[in-house]
């Protein structure tokens, strides 16, 4: 998965997009690995997380206060969060039935969190250390390229 991940940061920094059409165009290369179901870039703005670019299922979770579930943990304790089965998290906010696994990795510019990469699966064990390595190198570029 590593290397994918790398193929597609390659891509993205040639392309010179910036900005939604870059967190865009990530979460739909992102969209093609497996067991990437569902993609999206949270930023942070106040004490929620709203919703941008994403790929996969439409979700009402498109406002997450800090705190609530697994993105708004992630936030809060200041740290990527690799969930094996969402099923054993007790404040787990359910997108899709389907979904067993997620991943979040924060996006940071000058130490500060300005957004997540929140990334579901349908595949319980779905993500590995290597995977949060990869999107954490992916959410370097993002943040590069924020505005």
């Amino acid at each position: 998965m590593l290397s994918m991940i790398a193929d597609i940061i390659h891509r993205l920094r040639g392309s010179g997009l910036r900005g939604h059409a870059l967190r865009q165009q990530a979460m739909e290369s992102l969209s093609h690995l497996p067991g990437y179901d569902w993609c999206g870039v949270y930023g942070l703005e106040g004490g929620n997380l709203k919703l941008g670019a994403f790929v996969g299922a439409p979700t009402d979770h498109t406002e997450i206060p800090v705190g609530v579930g697994i993105c708004g943990t992630a936030i809060a304790e200041n740290r990527n969060l690799v969930i094996p089965d969402v099923r054993e998290v007790q404040n787990y906010l359910a997108c899709s039935l389907e979904t067993r696994a997620e991943i979040v990795v924060l996006i940071r510019r000058q130490g500060e969190i300005i957004g997540q990469i929140d990334i579901d699966s349908h595949t319980a064990g779905a993500f590995s250390a290597s995977d949060e390595s990869a999107l954490a190198a992916l959410a370097e570029l993002l943040a590069e390229r924020w505005d």
